[in-house]
């Protein structure tokens, strides 16, 4: 997977998370801070990647600064594990242990 597919992935989920379009992403763009995400839509973006482009989430992994912008989440996803035919339930269960 290249970067530009996971930013494409990134903006489809934050359109469904955020219910507004999000397009035109750049690396520099600060989830929390620019997009107003806070750990709810966090963990909603989260799931819906790991549905779409089967992104593996372990939460004993999560570090803060992988999601302080475009760049770093990329980066994160890039280097992390992507399971294409992961199954909604395990997608569920990582991201409830990620909001405990």
């Amino acid at each position: 997977m290249e970067r530009k597919d996971v930013v494409q992935a990134l903006e489809t989920a934050l359109t469904d998370v955020l219910e507004r379009p999000v397009t035109g992403l750049r690396g520099e763009i600060r989830l929390f801070d620019d997009l107003h995400l806070d750990s709810t839509t966090m963990l909603e973006m989260l799931m819906a990647l790991e549905d779409s482009i089967g992104l593996v989430v372990d939460p004993e992994e999560l570090d803060v600064d992988d999601f302080e912008s475009v760049d770093t989440f990329t980066d994160f996803v890039l280097s992390g594990p992507l399971a294409p035919s992961s199954s909604p339930a395990s997608a569920s269960s990582s991201a409830a242990t990620f909001a405990a």
